[in-house]
């Protein structure tokens, strides 16, 4: 790949993994952001996280660039990914010691989250069993053992609820093994990706904890925006985003960008939205969508903008060509995904 990151088995992209510690060290986080002004966007980091946004009310939609809770005041996600479920060991990670699931949602939300991002894979839905290690016994108070990886998600999304913490959905991959470049596989079809992401909706419609579903993580690769129907993640956005409003109309759908872009160059896998603005995902129901970059710092991958010799202050021309101008325009919200810091420090302007 010529642009965006390293591949999820190398170094630099392994996930922090022994306890929910490491939040507060590297995990992926979301945040909803003002253009590109937002936290993550500005070089604060994880640490801004601490001004705290209470819980939403009811189920959220969308207005213009801003999310509203169900008493139309408007709210910002801060959520942090909780990844283990869409690996093969098809569990959350961190429970093979003596964390409980609870005192892992406890430490995710005393850092100023409000949300928990759920990443599955389409293997690990229809697995029967766990595969990897669980501390059963510190954990026994959820009765884990012998369930499926669908009964741990059960339990994730009712005790993020008893700690106050809402859910997105995250179809990471296809199968646990690696990440998929575009929405299917042979092995998982995209009438698959479209009937799991239902049973998903049916089966948590009636629970407003769980407030949005990210239809599929990092497009990549071969992926466009518009074009061939092979590779056309706006359409099959546009499809699978209706595929489970059908189910519960109230959830928000997060639609990540592209990596190689028509119109703006190759960026970071799934941070491309230039093309959104004219062509963008239109659902059957309106106030739905949430455009989800993924955008990260030099750490990552070294990006061409990041030897510009005008870097640091060249970055929000990049942040609102690739994907800040949508909220600036007031065209959908952006909920900004990276990982922690360092970010580079915000520029220095005048005054």
């Amino acid at each position: 790949m010529s642009s965006g990151r390293p591949t999820e088995q190398s170094p630099a992209r392994r996930r922090p993994a022994r306890t929910l510690g490491v939040v507060a060290a590297g995990v992926a986080a979301l945040l909803a952001v003002a253009g590109c002004a937002g936290p993550a966007a500005s070089g604060a980091g994880l640490e801004r996280l601490a001004d705290t946004t209470p819980a939403a009310t009811g189920w959220l939609h969308t207005d213009g660039g801003t999310i509203r809770d169900s008493n139309n005041a408007a709210y910002i996600i801060k959520a942090a990914s909780w990844f283990g479920l869409e690996t093969p060991d098809c569990v959350p990670h961190g429970l093979w010691g003596t964390l409980t699931i609870d005192e892992a949602l406890a430490n995710i939300k005393s850092m100023g989250f409000n949300t928990v991002r759920l990443p599955f894979s389409n293997e690990c839905l229809a697995a029967t069993t766990i595969k990897g290690s669980v501390n059963y016994w510190a954990n026994r108070a959820y009765n884990l053992e012998g369930k499926r990886p669908l009964d741990v998600m059960d339990t994730v999304i009712a005790r993020a609820k008893a700690n106050g913490l809402q859910v997105i959905l995250d179809r990471h991959r296809p199968s646990s093994a690696s990440q998929s470049p575009l929405w299917y596989t042979a092995a998982v079809p995209e009438s698959r990706w479209i009937s799991d992401w239902q049973m998903l909706a049916t089966r948590y419609r009636n629970d407003p904890t769980v407030i949005g579903a990210d239809l599929h993580n990092e497009p990549a690769g071969s992926a466009t925006w518009g074009g061939p129907a092979a590779t056309d993640w706006q359409a099959a956005a546009t499809r699978g985003g209706n595929a489970v409003l059908a189910a519960n109309p109230n959830l928000l759908i997060l639609v990540e960008g592209i990596e190689n872009q028509a119109t703006a160059g190759g960026t970071w896998w799934g941070g491309g939205l230039a093309d959104a603005g004219a062509k963008p995902v239109t659902l059957a129901v309106p106030h739905r969508v949430v455009y989800s970059p993924h955008d990260y710092p030099a750490s990552m991958f070294a990006q061409k903008w990041f030897s510009d010799p005008a870097y640091p202050a060249n970055l929000p021309a990049v942040w609102d060509r690739n994907w800040g101008y949508l909220q600036k325009q007031g065209i959908a919200p952006v909920l900004l995904g990276s990982s922690a810091p360092p970010w580079p420090p915000p520029p220095t302007r005048p005054g």
